[in-house]
């Protein structure tokens, strides 16, 4: 399955909430199982541009999800 390309803060918490769904979990049990509180899924879920960096990829890992980066130069040859 080829995951979509993250631009911004509500494609990651389209992603996180799509995949926590697929799973069969509960925002209170996403939250429970990485250690943040239920508001901060929420908030990541719906986007939340301030929402802190390293919490998010703490879901983003709990959910067995990988995050990675490429360069536009990379991207251009």
């Amino acid at each position: 399955m080829i995951l979509p390309t993250i631009t911004t803060s509500k494609s990651l918490g389209a992603l996180i909430r799509d995949e926590r769904k697929g799973q069969g979990l509960t925002q209170e049990q996403l939250a429970g199982l990485t250690g943040v509180g239920v508001r901060f899924v929420r908030e990541l879920e719906a986007g939340k541009e301030s929402c802190q960096l390293g919490r998010a990829l703490q879901v983003a890992a709990a959910l067995g999800l990988t995050v990675s980066v490429s360069s536009r130069r990379e991207t251009a040859r």
